[in-house]
This record gives C-alpha cells, sequence and structure tokens, in this order.
C-alpha cells in the first residue's frame, strides 16, 4: 500500500543525474535521398552538449570526439546537416565551416575558414551534387543591423562561396525540383518574423559546373505582415506544396510552375495548424510519399494528428497513433516515412511509418529512443497530461497530476504546483513525456503548462492575440490558470510556484511585479529571462532585434512609457516571493547583464533571491552537469520555500 506523506515531500526513482545519463536529444533526422541510408543528429548532454550525426539503423557515430554538428544561424540553429549520394554535408559548431564526409574518413572543409560566416539548412544541386546552397550569416560586423544573411552556393570542389540570393534580411528552407531545374526558397524582412509575412518565391536554376544562378524569381505566396507562407516542398518537377496561413491557420496548397496559380489543397480549410512557427530550420510536419499523397501531422488543440492527404481531391483520412507530438516528418519511400515521435509514457524516439497501402493502418517501428529511463522504472511514476480547455474555451494548458507508485497525499490536502511558461513567447509547449515534469510530479507536485495567448499551434488569431499587449495577456493568463483550478480543487492555489525560459522567464518577472498578480504565486524561476525591454532591443541578436517591436507596440523610442511600464527591472522593488534566477555565461540571445541588473535591485530592497551563472553555458543548458545542477536547484529552492521536508 502506497504511503501516505504530504505532496511535495515524496521520495522518487526519477533522479537529476539518471535523467542527464539516460538522454538524448533527437536534433535532426536526415535520410539520404539517393541511397536510401537514414543518419540523424543527437544531442549529447553527458559530452558537453554536442550534435553528433550517427547512422540510425547501426548506431554508429559519423563523427568522431570533438565534432559537433551545429549551426549557429539565427543563434537557435536547426538544420545542420544533410546527406546525398553517399556524402553528408553538416556546418560545425567551432569552425563555422561547412565540412563534407563519406561517414567513413575524416570530415574535409568545403568552405574557406572564417568564423564570421554561418552557415545552416544545407540544400544539394540535384544536377551537380558538387554544389551546394545554403542559407549564410555574416557578421563580419557584428551589431545585429549590419549581420547580413543571404542563399549562397557553396563549390564543394573548390571552396569558393558565392551569392545567390540577397537583399531580403532573412531565408530559410532552399529546396531544388527533383530535376534541379527549379528553387525554391523563403525570406521574410524586419520587422517580420518569419510566422508573420515569410514569403516563398519560385526561380529557374541555371547550373554550370561551377556555380548556380537564379532567373526568373517571381513570389509564390505570404505577404508581409498578414500571410506566412513555410515549408516549401516539391512533389514532382511541376508542383510545389507549401504551407499557408492565409485561412488563419497553416494550411498546405500547391503552385504549378506550367501555369503559375496556387490552390488550396484540402476541400475546405481546417482549423487545425500545419506547419509550426519557424524558430529552427528544418521543421517539417508534411511530406510526400507519392505525386499524389501527402503524409501530414495536423496540430490539433495543441496535439498532434498523423494524416493521409489526397492531393487531387482534397480528402483526409486520420490515422489512428499513440503520439502525442510528431516532428521531423521525412520521405524514406513510397510506402514509408520517418519522424519523432513523443507520447505520454515514451519519451522523443526515432519512428519509421510503413504502409502497406493508404487505406491500411501503417505499423510503426522505433528505430532510436532518446532515453530508456522509462524501461527502467517500475510501473506507477509516470504521470500523464491531460489537456484543459479554461477560460470559457480561451486558454489551453496540460496538466500532469502527483504520480508516484509508492506515496499517496493525504486527503485534506491538495497538492502545491510548479507552472510552466514556455519560451517564444511565439512557441508552445508540446504535449507528451518531460522528464523535468516527471521529476516534480513523482515527487507530488502538480505541473501546469501554460499555452497563453500568443502561443503557436492554435491559429494565427490566437498567436496575435500577444501583439502590442506582451506582458500583459500572457500574465494574466497565468494567474488565470492558478485561479480556475485552484477554485476546482485540483490544486492548492497558495503553493503554487511559476518557473520559465527566456520569453517564460520575462513572464516570470512580469507576473511577479505586477501588483494584480503579484501574491498569485509563492515563488519563481527566471532561466535566462528578459527584466528590461529596451536593453533587450539594444543587445539581442538580429534574428528578433525588432521581434519586441510588434510584442510591444512600438519602437522604445515610440512608446518608451510602455517599455518601462512592462520591464520588470523597473518594478523589482514590488517583487515580495522568493525569486531564483539562473542565467548562462555566454547568451546571446538575453545576455547575463539582464539577470544580473534586477538581481542588484532585489537584493538591495532586502528581497529573497537566488542566482546562479553556469559558465559556458548559452541560451538554455545543454551539458548534463548544468542540466542536474539546474533542476536539483529549482527543486530545492521550492522546497525550501514552501518548507517541506522529504519523506
Amino acid at each position: 500500500m502506497p504511503t501516505t506523506a504530504p505532496y511535495g515531500t515524496w521520495k522518487s526513482p526519477i533522479a537529476a543525474d539518471l535523467i542527464t545519463q539516460k538522454s538524448i536529444q533527437l536534433v535532426d533526422i536526415i535520410p539520404d535521398p539517393i541511397t536510401g541510408e537514414l543518419f540523424h543528429v543527437e544531442g549529447r548532454p553527458s559530452e558537453g552538449g554536442r550534435n553528433v550525426i550517427v547512422r540510425s539503423r547501426t548506431n554508429e557515430d559519423v563523427l568522431g570526439p570533438g565534432w559537433n554538428a551545429r549551426s549557429g544561424v539565427h543563434e537557435y540553429g536547426g538544420a545542420p546537416a544533410t546527406a546525398y549520394g553517399g556524402k553528408i554535408y553538416f556546418s560545425e559548431w567551432k569552425t563555422r565551416r561547412i565540412y563534407m564526409t563519406d561517414g567513413g574518413t575524416e570530415p574535409i572543409p568545403v568552405t574557406q575558414e572564417n568564423p564570421n560566416l554561418r552557415y545552416a539548412n544545407i540544400a544539394v544541386c540535384p544536377s551537380s551534387p558538387h554544389l551546394l546552397v545554403a542559407v549564410q550569416e555574416n557578421h563580419e560586423k557584428p551589431a545585429p543591423s549590419d549581420v547580413v544573411n543571404e542563399l549562397v552556393v557553396v563549390n564543394t570542389r573548390t571552396q569558393l562561396v558565392t551569392s545567390l540570393v540577397a537583399g531580403a534580411d532573412f531565408y530559410s528552407s532552399p529546396t531544388f525540383s527533383p530535376d534541379g531545374k527549379h528553387i525554391a526558397w523563403l525570406s521574410w524582412k524586419h520587422p517580420d518574423m518569419p510566422w508573420e509575412g515569410s514569403q516563398i518565391w519560385v526561380a529557374d536554376a541555371e547550373v554550370t559546373d561551377t556555380s548556380v544562378q537564379v532567373l526568373n524569381a517571381h513570389l509564390v505566396d505570404g505577404e508581409p505582415d498578414k500571410i506566412s507562407a513555410n515549408e516549401p516542398l516539391w512533389i514532382n518537377n511541376d508542383t510545389l506544396v507549401y504551407q499557408c496561413d492565409a485561412s488563419g491557420y497553416y494550411n498546405p496548397c500547391k503552385y504549378s510552375i506550367s501555369s503559375q496559380t496556387c490552390k488550396r489543397i484540402l476541400r475546405e480549410p481546417i482549423k487545425d495548424d500545419f506547419s509550426e512557427s519557424a524558430w529552427v530550420f528544418g521543421m517539417s510536419r508534411c511530406m510526400a510519399l507519392d505525386e499524389r499523397t501527402l503524409l501530414a501531422s495536423p496540430i490539433h488543440e495543441g496535439f498532434s494528428q498523423l494524416m493521409i492527404i489526397d492531393i487531387e481531391t482534397g480528402g483526409t483520412t486520420l490515422i489512428d497513433n499513440s503520439f502525442t507530438s510528431i516532428d521531423f516528418l521525412r520521405y524514406l519511400s513510397p510506402t514509408s516515412a520517418v519522424m519523432s515521435g513523443l507520447g505520454d509514457d515514451n519519451a522523443v524516439a526515432l519512428i519509421q511509418v510503413e504502409f502497406t497501402d493508404y487505406k491500411t493502418p501503417p505499423t510503426f517501428t522505433t528505430i532510436k529512443e532518446t532515453s530508456n529511463l522509462v524501461s527502467t522504472l517500475p510501473p506507477g511514476y509516470i504521470s500523464s497530461g491531460r489537456p484543459c480547455s479554461l477560460k470559457g474555451g480561451n486558454l489551453y494548458a496540460i496538466l500532469n497530476l502527483p504520480t508516484n507508485a509508492d506515496f499517496s497525499g493525504p486527503s485534506s490536502e491538495k497538492p502545491p504546483a510548479v507552472v510552466n511558461i514556455h519560451g517564444g513567447p511565439t512557441g508552445r509547449t508540446r504535449p507528451g513525456l518531460s522528464w523535468i515534469t516527471q521529476y516534480f510530479t513523482s515527487r507530488g507536485w502538480a505541473w501546469i503548462d501554460v499555452n497563453y495567448s500568443g502561443s503557436s499551434g492554435y491559429g494565427r488569431a490566437y498567436r496575435e492575440r500577444l501583439r502590442g499587449r506582451w506582458g500583459v495577456a500572457e500574465v494574466a493568463d497565468a494567474a488565470d490558470v492558478v485561479k480556475e483550478l485552484g477554485e476546482q480543487g485540483v490544486i492548492d492555489p497558495k503553493r503554487v510556484a511559476i518557473r520559465g525560459g527566456s520569453a517564460g522567464g520575462y513572464t516570470v518577472l512580469m507576473t511577479l511585479c505586477t501588483p494584480e498578480t503579484a501574491n498569485v504565486f509563492a515563488a519563481g524561476t527566471s532561466s535566462y529571462g528578459v527584466s528590461d525591454l529596451a536593453m533587450l532591443a539594444n543587445d539581442t541578436h538580429k534574428f528578433e532585434s525588432q521581434y519586441l517591436f510588434k510584442l510591444v507596440g512600438g519602437t522604445p523610442e515610440e512608446v518608451p512609457e510602455i517599455y518601462a511600464a512592462r520591464s520588470p527591472v523597473k518594478h523589482a522593488d514590488e517583487i515580495r516571493s522568493p525569486l531564483l534566477i539562473l542565467q548562462g555565461s555566454d547568451d546571446a540571445v538575453v545576455p547575463p547583464n539582464q539577470a544580473e541588473t534586477i538581481l542588484k535591485i532585489i537584493k538591495d530592497q532586502g528581497g529573497v533571491v537566488e542566482y546562479v551563472l553556469f559558465e559556458g553555458e548559452g541560451h538554455g543548458w545543454r551539458k548534463a552537469e548544468n542540466v542536474k545542477r539546474a533542476l536539483e536547484t529549482e527543486c530545492n529552492f521550492y522546497e525550501r520555500t514552501f518548507k517541506l521536508q522529504a519523506s
């Protein structure tokens, strides 16, 4: 029989060192379209957080010690590698150069040495495979307004890099038609973020033995600040499939080169997002099994589905599966695909989907797990998330209740809770197994992920609720979640901590210093959180350098009073709840001065504040020892604040 003990005091077999020792991250999935070989990129906290390219089926490392396949473009990176015809091309983190390997020899550089040039999103030219097209980000002049992004051609035989497309502020997703005669790409300009007004372009590709040029470039879809187009995908030499949110949701469309027309693929728009906010390169929620059939993963009320789409008729068929979150859908063959899949009781895994025909349910085979911790645990320790629709269906959250086979809480007590605020702020928390969540729920805490106003995955209107209202709308949402779940008797509303990283850290600070919400939370943890909006506007990197203007409602010069009103550093003397601040020393997105300025003010006011600086870390923790330390420090901070002693 389980022992009755106060919530938040339970002993748990889910230890922080087990989480870091037994876990990796699935960074990308990379099939070779010519050889059929399958690779993936995995992040390894136990190896200093480096990214390693791995042969997926044999679990053999392609890169030896010291290599790190990671891109620094937009700071967040993504799409660091590609494979084609037995060769692998990847962006190396330390040198910033593109390297080539056949998987059996030491990688050789195919770009010249220049640490100011960063590369991502590499595409191989089918008609001349020694020519690559990639996104280049030039930091020769490091000020955000002087950083230059463009599409470039890399001649891997000569290391010569030449400009292909330039003039916009940002580029992504270069992709050749199968015959190499056309190329598509995305671009957008300040002050848009890609989910606000990215545009898809198509051009003729004039290919020689030494380079590629574009001719007759024309706009396919997308409009600044109004329509976002994303995920270009060729299904044949004439037809490009992509996602567009003109209906209010990202839905699939197709463009014909011969007729120069765009058409919606679905019979009627579906109020689900078939794409995501493009924070990183290389995302894919849709792929073509053949010229008539798409396999897609729409996001329905925050949860991933799997769907077959008939391109010609617009008909759809949902595929029953156990995954709550799906990413990186990639083509293997006309009857098979690969993807990352996350479930309530399984960590992210590399999954192969195999069809006999498109009317029969496919089989799902696990190729690589990112964690085997579940298999080492006895039953009864995993808490499954349940979706919550709050505020009359106007707010979304995911609730995980305390779960531990050895303990139960007193009938007279409601559990303390941790409210988690995702970053972005135009992001979302994906449903499914999270070991940080389980670390707390197995110790007797409730855990609530808030997909607040402005989160992605719920359509454009929900995403734009934060426009001009960052620091207000999501702050109210966080407090309303506590109020509503407290009134329902699900949690103890007097024992709630709020935590978040980056933009989520900003919301933590704003919640604690806003008079209407300051007393809702008894403690808070801000990880690399923003404290001074004007300082952020001046200090942050190019990708987000004008992101604030729409979130706040203008520039610091146009609306200085709003920047002051919504900067926690200006109201730090109002913070009464104990605060933990975690920060990386090398963070280029939210620099340490953001943390240290508010730390000093709270200390000078006699407030309760603790600060941990992680040397060598950037925007988040990549090293196992720091992941462990951050998690244990945070949990211990709440236990001391709420006076909880382990049972």
